[in-house]
């Protein structure tokens, strides 16, 4: 069975892709649900050599969607030391072109991976920084081990994935059996997947459902598990 050109499917998906989320789902349904924000949601994703691949590039997705259909957002990805070029946990080499601020963001996200930032005193160092200064400070999969290892998770409500929920308890964090758990300056999430799901709750507590609902549509994904919050 003929679906048509492939060139022609391609340019389509892209032109649906820039469009403005009202012309999806409607002028009423894209209106923003937090009417306060002001200023864009800073992000940066920490990139390092050994990084889980999906585990930077589903909340990259998310936010790109968020950012492209006209949601107050801004990401990039950063490097601790100075840009460069990363190689990712299955040999996908990522150009990084813009050095770790720790301050320079309201919200950070630590993708899993290797153990690499565990063993580095300066980036332990900068993470409780960055949480001091008012940065909220993301998990995703094994990247929640380097906060705890920054001592942020201890005595906190927490998750990561299943595999290592035991090491992460044993070292002072209230393990939550959810797929996200927002405790205010620190969000943490499960294994590998779970930070699609992490994205879309940021974007929905900073930004507003509709534009959240609204990028789960267009990529065809709808958030799984519980969102466990503080209160």
């Amino acid at each position: 069975m003929a679906y048509g050109n492939p060139r022609t499917v391609g340019r389509d998906c892209r032109s649906w892709f820039g469009r403005d989320l009202r012309s999806v789902h409607g002028a009423a349904d894209a209106a923003p649900a937090k009417e306060t924000q002001q200023m864009p949601l800073r992000v940066q994703i920490l990139m390092y050599d050994g990084v889980e691949e999906q585990d930077f590039i589903g909340p990259r997705d998310v936010l790109g969607h968020a950012e492209r259909a006209g949601g107050q957002v801004h990401t990039t990805l950063v490097r601790p030391s100075a840009p460069g070029t990363v190689t990712c946990f299955f040999g996908t080499e990522v150009t990084v072109p813009t050095v770790w601020e720790p301050t320079d963001t309201d919200l950070l996200i630590v993708p899993g991976g290797g153990d690499q930032l565990i063993h580095d005193p300066d980036v332990l160092r900068n993470l409780v920084r960055a949480q001091q200064a008012g940065v909220t400070v993301a998990g995703v999969c094994t990247g929640v081990m380097v906060l705890s290892a920054a001592g942020l998770t201890r005595g906190r409500p927490c998750t990561t994935h299943h595999l290592a929920k035991v090491e992460l308890a044993a070292q002072g964090g209230k393990v939550i059996d959810a797929r996200v758990v927002d405790d205010g300056n620190l969000v943490t999430a499960g294994g590998v997947t779970s930070g699609i799901d992490l994205a879309l709750w940021m974007i929905t507590r900073e930004c507003g459902a509709s534009l959240a609902t609204g990028v789960e549509s267009l990529m065809e994904y709808e958030q799984r598990g519980v969102v466990w919050r503080s209160s």
